[in-house]
This record gives C-alpha cells, structure tokens and sequence, in this order.
C-alpha cells in the first residue's frame, strides 16, 4: 500500500444521507439535504452552512425532523440539491443555487405530520426522527453550525424493523450513502459488532 499525501476539496469518506426538515418563519417548511451527521445515544449532532435557511430555522424554532433516504431516493435528493430555502441566496450560493420555497414539491416528496414536533417527516424515507435542537453554535472556523440534536421518536418503516423488538434490521435498512460527492447503498454484509443487539444465527437469520 503506497500512500499519497493529497489535498481534496472536501472529506466526505462515505456518510448517510439525510432530509431534515425545519420550520419557515410563515409557517411553511422547508427541505434539506445533508451528509454531515453522527449520532451518540439519543443525540445527533449535525453541521449546517451557517447562513443557509435550515441553520436560520433552528436558531428560532428549534424542531426539526431527520429523515433517512434508502438509495433509491437519491434523485429525489439531487432534485434538491442545488436549491435553497434562503431569500434572497446568499452572496457564496449565487452562482450555483437558486431559491425555492417548495421544497417537497421539487423532490416530489410527501409531508406527512410529526407527533411531536411541528416540522413533517417524509413518507418516503424508511427511518425518520423527530427531533429538537437542544445546542446550536459556530464551528471552530466560524462557517458552519454545529447543532446538537436530541430525538424524541423514531418511526421506521415495518420491513426494517426486526418482528416484535424495537431494533432496526441492518440486513433489510440500507441507507443512501455520500461518498465523495457521489452517492452509493451498501454493499453485503461483511460481519458484525461484538456489540450487536441483532446477532445473526448460523443460518444467517437475524435472532
């Protein structure tokens, strides 16, 4: 293995893609689509442009709604990925965003409501949680907000949900992954945790 030194413009080494949905000043909602996010108990701590529209959201109405995409979504994501919820786009957006107020109507995805938070989740997206950001501040550079998020539900689609238990099925749930600017699923299985709530039986079934 011979290691170069190099310099890429960005690190994203492979990380889930999410949809989080926030709260517009009149009531409406918007839409983003995101990859810088890890989760730490009931935690998640993601990173947002500072003067994008779902930073401006949180910093005055807190909820929001993390959404996961399965890989066949990833042109609803795309469809979005070039749009902005702010108005008017900010000065380092202009040559490459433009503004749209309908965010899930440019995905073509569809709002259903929240239980306990105002922002809708997305029908489409097999693991979503209702959430509400409980720390917002500036990264280190002061470019981006760093929120941490506390979840308060998690809803997930039946199919990967292991029968009659609260765990996700990691065999069935395969997240739509960001890697370098490109987007891929999961590949099979190549072995599991020490830790792992869903060991696989010698016949390969989920116990």
């Amino acid at each position: 293995m011979t290691h170069l030194t190099i310099e890429p413009s960005i690190l994203y080494v492979g990380t889930p893609v999410e949809l989080v949905s926030t709260e517009n000043e009149d009531g409406t909602f918007n839409l983003a689509p995101m990859s810088s996010a890890w989760a730490l108990g009931d935690i998640v701590v993601l990173g947002f442009g500072a003067v994008g529209q779902t930073a401006h959201n949180l910093q005055h109405r807190p909820e929001l709604v993390i959404n996961f995409p399965s890989p066949d979504l990833w042109p609803a994501v795309e469809r979005i990925a070039g749009l902005t919820g702010r108005h008017p786009v900010p000065d380092h957006k202009g040559d490459r965003f433009r503004y749209e107020p309908a965010k899930f109507e440019a995905a073509g995805l569809t709002p259903v409501p929240s239980e306990l938070v105002g922002p809708p989740r997305v029908a489409e997206c097999p693991l979503q949680f209702e959430a509400v950001a409980a720390d917002i501040r500036l990264d280190a550079g002061g470019n981006f907000f760093v929120v941490e998020a506390r979840v308060l539900r998690v809803h997930a689609d039946a199919r990967i949900v292991v029968p009659g238990t609260s765990y996700v099925d990691p065999a069935r749930w395969s997240p739509l992954i960001y890697n370098f600017r490109h987007y891929f699923g999961l590949g099979a299985q190549l072995g599991e945790s020490f830790r792992t709530e869903t060991p696989k039986s010698t016949d390969g079934v989920l116990r």
